[in-house]
């Protein structure tokens, strides 16, 4: 599959963004930018089954890799995955040959031990009605409008079936922490749901670099965005 992409900048370096499950390539609407105005040509994809790109009510963590390999600049100067997006990035990273990496709030480890499909098709299904403008005001008021717009018609445009799929495939898989094929760094939040300091421990021993941003959600810039670029200081 060929992904929707979304771009910023001319740079002569290229970064190449993945957003997280239920997001798209708008959810870097500062980041992006941001990263233009450092010299990049920045390339943010929206992967199989989010924003402008098509379902695939067969996808796989090796699909989802495939699309991305086939939709962006190989060897980018920066490759930065969120969340889903950086499970996808670590699947990928070998044939990307990116010169840095950055995974931000993305869990490592072995695959979930069980999935009732059914079961999380019904949390998706409730997670995409319930995710309206209001409901993230009230339970995220440190997002700007622009975050809660990007994330309103990101979800409207998720699709469910592609991310069960996804899911379906990791039961039991094998341990998804990517081989260092480049200098790699992981931002969390602090605290984080996501990456424990236990976990934190682990990674820095396989060889990462690890930041964290304190105060900040899942989606780590949203609200700290100048907090999130410290982080990302001597990487971009």
């Amino acid at each position: 599959m060929i992904l929707n992409t979304r771009e910023w900048g001319d740079g002569d370096r290229t970064a190449v963004l993945v957003h997280g499950m239920m997001g798209d390539s708008r959810s870097w609407g500062e980041i992006g930018p941001a990263l233009a105005e450092r010299g990049y040509r920045v390339v943010a994809v929206d992967l199989p089954g989010h924003g402008r790109s098509g379902p695939d009510p067969e996808g796989d963590i090796e699909r989802f890799a495939a699309s991305v390999l086939g939709s962006v600049p190989a060897r980018p100067a920066l490759a930065m995955g969120h969340s889903l997006g950086g499970s996808v990035l670590a699947a990928a990273v070998s044939g990307l040959r990116p010169e840095r990496v950055v995974y931000v709030e993305t869990p490592f480890g072995p695959g979930r031990p069980h999935l009732d499909v059914a079961v999380f098709a019904s949390e998706l299904e409730e997670a995409k009605a319930t995710r309206t403008a209001e409901n993230l005001r009230r339970e995220r008021p440190w997002w700007s409008e622009r975050d809660i717009a990007a994330e309103v018609e990101a979800a409207r445009l998720f699709d469910v079936a592609t991310a069960v799929s996804l899911h379906a495939g990791r039961v039991g898989g094998p341990d998804n922490t990517p081989p260092l094929v480049a200098p790699s760094l992981v931002i969390r939040a602090e605290p984080s749901r996501y990456i424990s300091g236990e976990d934190a421990d682990r990674l820095r021993t396989c060889g990462f670099e690890v930041r964290s941003v304190e105060g900040a959600g899942h989606s780590v810039w949203y609200g700290r965005h100048e907090e999130f670029m410290a982080a990302l200081e001597g990487w971009v």
